[in-house]
């Protein structure tokens, strides 16, 4: 262990605590010791206090023994004349930084410091919105992002088990050049890893750099940025605690298991650009106790593997030694050295297109005035359709424009488009088409500068200035399909040819033949039931981080995050045999009401290590599916009501359970089988089997009302199925009450037939 590290890392953990200390004592001088304390957003409290303490902070006056056992951490900075090993003394440091750390962005919150601003500054996407908020809610008015919220946490879930969100990039301080720091995120980007942005050197930044170069950060672009000090980098290491707690089902205070459980499951790393001073080393040593190595690009002393650390925890990678022919070289080169350090393991599929490729750009906005053109929405008409052709009529890579390209259509201006993709493949089936067809809208926005939304004929695409004056054209569309077809159903698709259709009259033809082909799919997929099959699937993705608990798919019970139905499962256990999606045979009934089978009892014991030992299919009030983080709604009992109510990870109000989703979901993810509570995806919330055992869709008495709204449709055929037209109008949402008196009043007033049913328990 390096004694200059060691004796900057403590020396600037005494700083910072010193700082902390006099910070709070001010404030409670000026508010009062009773102030509150919160995140906005975030039902964790503070989460790196409450994770590695079990302190639940909630005012100001919490905070001094907080403060005082980060002091107790510390240690004497090391003398001149005597070495030793110092490892813990520094880890110690790092800890006590990490709470001071995190105290001061609390205590700042309470100032109205936080979240930091900068002139000008605009986000895609953020957690905090402010009254003066632009037309996106969140970072308008130049705020930078603060902790992420829970709702953006669970939403990344998915991404984060699967592989395609690999790991995060702590990124602190600023870049040789505005030129490198937009090459390091690129290839960051490039690779789908999270990017957290902070600190700065000499005042300037690489949010400074990002924003003067035009690129866009925030939630949808996987670049968020924290704040311009070294203290908001405490955000970072916050969201991996609330990894272990959100989707481990560790506890707070569980110190030791969370530290472990990220440094086994949550790949991330710093990189720390420009001048380490004290403060970012004693950070370094709180990142290090995650198990997260620092590497940076100047030259400082090395904590590599040698008995006393089992990896390296520190690496120097001076930026202007790195091989390379030019800058841009070397910031890629820094970057693959900072992936290779702490093992991220990367799946990329080469996709030739002249623009950057990646998960990462699958959430930027093509705003009006940025588009060169755009297919679909108000002013044509823009469809997709993936069809299963024999062998002999598909020849493998072949492309095809069929029609004008954009280059004849005026800046700004719209024309009909057509994306026929036609596969083939020995293991391929006609069940397979949608399954493989959806995954079109994730693969054709990668390319930044594209916009896609929807599916189907009701796609709606637009092409940026900037990617046409690079050079993407019509044909790349094609390549990318091709391409990613390949890389992702290699197992199952031999073929690949693509047609892009612009001819108005092959458009209509083809339009006219897609919507036949989706009409005959619906009736296909909507006669399918849980009991005219002899088997579900496991999918176990989820397990990466939360280790106990196991989705069961069936055809009426889609998979909790929503990504995954029974099709889907089918598709990928037939790509992998070996992977998530697992066949369960069902073996014997033992009660079709409630929805046990033997199969689904015993893959429910062996999946969770024990801990669950039965999973009823269709009730939520007896031995409930148990759930990761990664769900897209709570469905739980208000017993008073008789009924249950169904809360969005979109809303962030109140609920007549006296909790937000960010509080309710920590009784329902981690693999905890809680009755009366679950998560689901919000498609099961429209299946006939939703909590049937139990009553059904008319448990229903309140929902979100973004649910009620983007789902209408939907939610009126399930309420005519069921015999009450109305149905919708008498659930209650936000807007009407958020209180078990209001619920009630409500209910009697709009007669729900909840009221009028069976007791629920």
């Amino acid at each position: 262990m390096s004694r200059y590290i060691a004796s900057r890392a403590i020396r600037g953990a005494h700083l910072l605590v010193n700082e902390a200390d006099d910070l709070l004592r001010q404030t409670i001088a000026e508010v009062g010791s009773d102030a509150p304390v919160a995140f906005p957003n975030t039902a964790y409290y503070l989460p790196t206090i409450n994770g590695m303490m079990g302190v639940q902070v909630e005012t100001l006056g919490q905070l001094e023994p907080v403060l005082k056992h980060a002091r107790d951490l510390l240690h004497p900075i090391p003398s001149d004349c005597r070495w030793m090993p110092y490892l813990g003394e520094t880890l110690d440091s790092g800890m006590a930084t990490l709470f001071a750390a995190e105290a001061i962005e609390a205590v700042r919150f309470v100032r109205g410091d936080e979240p930091q601003r900068i002139p000008g500054f605009h986000m895609t996407g953020g957690s905090f919105t402010s009254p003066d908020a632009g037309a996106n809610g969140s970072g308008g008015n130049g705020y930078l992002n603060g902790p992420i919220d829970d709702v953006q946490l669970r939403s990344w879930g998915i991404a984060l088990v699967d592989g395609r969100m690999p790991g995060f990039a702590a990124i602190v301080g600023a870049a040789k050049s505005n030129e490198v720091a937009v090459k390091i995120v690129r290839e960051l980007q490039r690779r789908n890893i999270l990017i957290f942005l902070s600190g700065n050197v000499n005042g300037r930044s690489i949010i400074h750099q990002l924003q003067e170069e035009g690129v866009e950060m925030g939630y949808d672009t996987y670049i968020v940025p924290f704040g311009l000090d070294t203290l908001s980098a405490i955000y970072a290491l916050g969201f991996a605690t609330r990894s272990a707690l959100t989707f481990g089902g560790l506890k707070a205070g569980q110190a030791r298991e969370i530290l472990l459980y990220n440094r086994a499951r949550v790949f991330a790393f710093v990189l720390a650009l420009g001048e380490i001073d004290d403060l970012k080393y004693a950070a370094a040593a709180g990142a290090i106790n995650y198990g997260f190595p620092v590497i940076a690009d100047t030259v400082i002393p090395q904590i590599l593997p040698t008995g006393v650390t089992q990896h390296e925890h520190v690496v120097s990678q001076p930026f202007n030694t790195i091989p390379g022919k030019d800058d841009l070289e070397r910031a890629e080169k820094l970057v693959q050295k900072a992936i290779e350090t702490r093992g991220v393991k990367i799946k990329l599929t080469e996709v030739p297109v002249p623009v950057p490729y990646g998960s990462a750009f699958e959430g930027e906005v093509v705003r009006k005035k940025d588009m060169r053109v755009e297919f679909g929405g108000k002013y044509s008409r823009a469809f997709e359709y993936l069809r299963l052709l024999p062998m002999e009529e598909v020849e493998d890579g072949k492309i095809e424009v069929i029609g004008p390209d954009f280059s004849e259509v005026e800046e700004g201006g719209a024309m009909d488009l057509g994306i026929l993709i036609e596969v083939a493949g020995r293991k391929m089936q006609t069940d397979f088409e949608p399954v493989l067809e959806r995954q079109v809208h994730y693969f054709v926005n990668g390319a930044s500068g594209v916009q896609h939304i929807g599916q189907r004929d009701i796609a709606w695409i637009r092409i940026s200035k900037a990617a046409a004056d690079k050079g993407f054209t019509l044909e790349h569309f094609g390549k990318i399909l091709h391409a990613r077809f390949h890389g992702e159903f290699g197992a199952i698709v031999d073929k690949v040819q693509v047609k892009v259709i612009t001819d108005p009259a092959l458009h209509a033809e083809w339009l006219e033949k897609a919507r036949d082909a989706y009409n005959e799919r619906n009736e296909r997929m909507g006669s399918l039931k849980d009991d005219a099959v002899d088997e579900f699937y496991t999918c176990t993705l989820c397990q990466s981080f939360a280790p106990t608990h196991v989705c069961i798919v069936s055809p009426e019970r889609l998979g909790l995050c929503g990504a995954y139905n029974w099709l889907d499962c089918k598709a990928s256990y037939e790509i992998n045999p070996t992977g998530p999606n697992q066949p369960i045979l069902l073996g014997d009934t033992v009660d079709p009401v409630k929805g046990y089978w033997t199969g689904t009892n015993d893959v429910a014991v062996k999946n969770s290590q024990g801990t669950v030992h039965e999973v009823a299919m269709y009730s939520i009030m007896e031995n409930p599916m148990t759930a990761c983080g990664c769900f897209e709604c709570i469905v739980m009992l208000i017993p008073e009501a008789n009924g249950v109510m169904v809360v969005s990870r979109e809303d962030t109000s109140m609920t007549p359970a006296g909790m937000t989703f960010s509080t309710l979901a920590g009784m329902a993810g981690g693999g905890l089988q809680t009755p009366g509570v679950m998560g689901v995806g919000k498609y099961y919330l429209t299946s006939p089997k939703f909590i049937s055992a139990d009553g059904g869709f008319k448990r229903v008495v309140w929902m979100s009302s973004v649910l009620k709204k983007t789902m209408a449709e939907e939610f009126q055929a399930v309420a005519e199925r069921e015999g009450e037209p109305d149905l919708i109008d008498r659930i209650a949402d936000e807007t009407v009450c958020t209180d078990v008196d209001g619920l009630m009043a409500w209910m009697e007033e709009h007669e729900h037939p909840a009221l009028f049913m069976d007791p629920i328990f």
